[in-house]
């Protein structure tokens, strides 16, 4: 019984764990790629969602209604979930990633960047964007601090506190 309820706990803290995880690297790398698009464009951020929201729909989402840019974001904070969910698996299998925070980090982003940018966008709706080096740096840069850092430190502190959420997430 006790084993029971020691599981279901550890289940529940993990499911709250991502939760807090996913919600929170997707909030800070949507705010990054907003402040990014507006001082590379000066526009608001409306284009970013819109583009987002073109992986599925094309074109259409930047001719169609504001319920694009909502499509947008409920479509990046599902990736960001999705990541938060296959390296919440990954982190405690692999040894190597529980040795540095800075590893992890850059790992972690560079991944990301790799499957969004040679897998996700190649195989969806989106507008073609001609590879430069220095935007593809760029990006990882802004994937380390957003994503990554906040992965590594969330996880480490997780899997060392004996999966409590509010020590992880602090």
């Amino acid at each position: 019984m006790a084993r029971m309820v020691k599981d279901r706990y550890a289940s529940s803290a993990k499911i709250k764990a991502i939760i807090g995880t996913g919600l929170l690297v997707g909030s800070f790398d949507i705010l990054a790629a907003f402040a990014d698009y507006y001082i590379e464009t000066g526009k608001n951020p409306e284009g970013v969602l819109r583009f987002i929201a073109s992986g599925v729909f094309g074109k259409k989402a930047f001719t169609g209604t504001d319920m694009m840019i909502w499509i947008g974001l409920l479509f990046h904070f599902i990736i960001a979930f999705a990541f938060t969910i296959i390296f919440f698996i990954i982190y405690p299998r692999t040894k190597l990633l529980q040795l540095n925070v800075v590893l992890v980090a850059v790992i972690f982003a560079i991944v990301i960047w790799f499957v969004m940018n040679l897998i996700v966008v190649p195989l969806s709706n989106t507008p073609s964007i001609p590879f430069k080096f220095i935007n593809a740096l760029k990006a990882v840069l802004i994937l380390i601090f957003t994503i990554g850092f906040p992965f590594a430190i969330i996880f480490r502190n997780f899997y060392r506190s004996g999966n409590n959420v509010k020590t992880a997430l602090i």
